[in-house]
């Protein structure tokens, strides 16, 4: 198939995410180390690590063993009633990695999927309580959970889908998002309003769920560990669990193994995803404490009421756990340190630039956040043009790169976001 007919066919069938059939698209004929080769022979610095799951690059020879050396082996087996090596290996550094009340492990299909499971889990743990009344969630705004309806449900019902859906959502109940930034102290006003609705709605609330510490595709904020610590105070208080969503903060992206170590806190439940797998297959997993899933399995019917078909799928547990070694057996903290003081330095001039509100890095993330909408489809031409892969949102440019990536790479798109930014006519007229 050449690229013509590969077009063609795309055009006329394919359906992209959030965009319509028909959209334009960039033919990939490869991918290494950081580098996308296009169909035409053009290579693009990745900015954006598959949206936040390729932590090691791409066609990473470690990885592509593990899957050779799983595949000679069974590609796939049911998890229902059997079980095998890579699931409880991967199972096994799950619990040794996450904070120590986290015993119980539910393999799980995607990121939307995990936290599908994790309100499922408070759910029946309440009922079998014999609580049925509290089934609602409480979150706080300018959040992302997934695009399935019970994670839509606690996405921020602003910049989320609810309007779309809401005849169909649950209502669950919106604190207003943190005020304190990351590197400031959580002060009361910070935490009244959220304190105030946990104590008004606590007969009817199943859990909390939050990503910590880091906001991801609802805004891309960071707030204060103290406003972390204050939630999990709250939840002690008003028996009310705390499920904590590290599906884009997991495996080192900000700083720390988990985001929920910037606060030194636990959750009840915890969901983990994207870098899994080092973005190779789909794979993701719901962590709860004993006394969750032995909660459970004590009420009516005795059991989880979850089971996805490809649940523990030997081939992404076999990568699973080669990336999870990969990742502790290199020096990840040096690396994301450097690409931290990379992204300080390389998005700095940004912040002198008119029509933008803030330039933020924690980590692995660099965001530059404009006072006006990006417009997409010309923003994401022009930095095609520069030789780079960033595919803004909204008001956001923002970067999550690999972890292999080099001084020289990052400076490249660190000088594309600069430049694309000052430039501010991305399409004259438009």
């Amino acid at each position: 198939m050449d690229i013509d007919q590969l077009l063609s066919i795309d055009r006329d069938h394919a359906w992209h995410p959030y965009a319509a059939p028909g959209a334009p698209v960039y033919p990939v004929q490869s991918a290494q180390g950081c580098r996308i080769r296009l169909a035409d022979g053009r290579e693009l610095i990745d900015g954006m690590s598959s949206w936040w799951c390729a932590i090691h690059g791409y066609n990473h020879p470690v990885l592509n063993q593990a899957v050779r050396d799983q595949l000679a082996a069974m590609a796939h087996i049911m998890f229902g009633g059997l079980t095998h090596a890579p699931a409880v290996r991967l199972i096994k550094h799950l619990v040794d990695l996450t904070p120590a009340p986290l015993q119980h492990v539910f393999l799980c299909d995607s990121g939307s999927v995990a936290v599908e499971v994790a309100i499922k889990m408070a759910i029946q743990f309440r009922q079998a309580q014999g609580q049925p009344r509290r089934h609602r969630l409480l979150t706080i705004r300018s959040g992302y959970h997934g695009d399935t309806c019970g994670a839509m449900a606690v996405c921020d019902p602003v910049t989320g889908m609810h309007h779309l859906f809401s005849a169909i959502l649950p209502q669950q109940v919106f604190a207003p998002a943190p005020a304190c930034r990351f590197d400031e102290p959580c002060e009361p006003r910070h935490i009244d309003a959220f304190a105030a609705l946990i104590a008004r709605h606590q007969d009817e609330l199943a859990a909390v769920i939050l990503e910590p510490i880091c906001q991801g595709a609802g805004g891309m904020r960071f707030y204060s560990p103290d406003y972390l610590r204050a939630v999990r105070a709250l939840c002690d208080r008003h028996d009310v669990l705390l499920i904590a969503d590290e599906i884009a903060t997991g495996f080192g992206r900000t700083g720390t193994l988990f985001a929920c170590e910037h606060a030194g806190i636990s959750p009840d439940i915890m969901t983990v995803g994207k870098a899994l797998t080092g973005g190779y297959m789909t794979l993701a997993a719901t962590l709860a404490t004993a006394r969750v899933a032995q909660g459970i399995s004590a009420g009516d019917p005795g059991v989880f009421m979850h089971g996805p078909t490809f649940m523990g799928n030997p081939l992404a547990c076999a990568v699973a756990n080669a990336s999870i070694e990969l990742l502790l057996q290199s020096d990840w903290q040096a690396r994301i340190r450097r690409i931290e003081r990379a992204l300080q330095a390389g998005l700095a001039p940004c912040r002198d630039i008119p029509g933008v509100v803030d330039v933020r890095v924690l980590g692995a993330i660099g965001v530059v956040e404009l006072a006006s909408p990006v417009p997409m489809r010309s923003i994401q031409q022009r930095f095609v043009d520069l030789g780079v892969w960033i595919r803004p949102f909204g008001r956001l440019i923002y970067l999550m790169p690999p972890y292999v990536i080099d001084a020289a790479e990052l400076d490249a798109l660190c000088t594309a976001v600069v430049r694309v930014v000052a430039e501010g006519d991305w399409v004259p007229g438009e």
